[in-house]
């Protein structure tokens, strides 16, 4: 029983400094933890919301970044058309170009030819006309040299 008194005593004595303990711990409690609390939840609601508007800022940028390199896409592929017609359309000329100078080159070939053919003609017809005269004078030269064999008589 003597440990039971003990005890007891104990116990009583220990009661203030318990009060003081649970005293200290409300007041601490009331004046620092409360707004300690308060300012750290008002800091992750802070933090919260700054995230969520980076966040939101982000997808805006990716957005305006997707938008930007379709346009920058859509721009290249109308330049590259561009460039494909006007290629195209150089290349065309070329042709056309090339084509009128073919036949005019092919027009005097041909007119060239013509021309030869004509005087290949005129040169045949003018040396048959010379060679029947031509060997009328050679018969008539044969013929008329004196002491010449007469055909037929030898």
């Amino acid at each position: 029983m003597a440990i039971l008194q003990q005890l007891g005593w104990l116990f009583l004595k220990s009661v203030p400094t318990i009060i003081l303990f649970l005293l200290f711990y409300w007041f601490l409690r009331a004046i620092f933890f409360k707004p300690l609390e308060r300012t750290l939840a008002e800091r992750n609601a802070r933090i919260a919301k700054a995230r969520a508007e980076a966040e939101t800022v982000q997808a805006a940028a990716r957005e305006k970044l997707h938008t930007y390199e379709d346009a920058l896409r859509k721009a290249r592929a109308g330049v590259f058309a561009e460039q494909e017609a006007a290629r195209q359309a150089a290349l065309d000329e070329r042709t056309k170009l090339l084509n009128s100078v073919r036949k005019m080159e092919q027009d005097a070939v041909r007119k060239e030819k013509e021309r030869i053919a004509r005087e290949f003609e005129a040169a045949r017809a003018q040396l048959e006309g010379e060679s029947a005269n031509l060997a009328g004078r050679i018969a008539k030269m044969i013929l008329e040299r004196p002491g010449a064999p007469l055909r037929g008589t030898r």
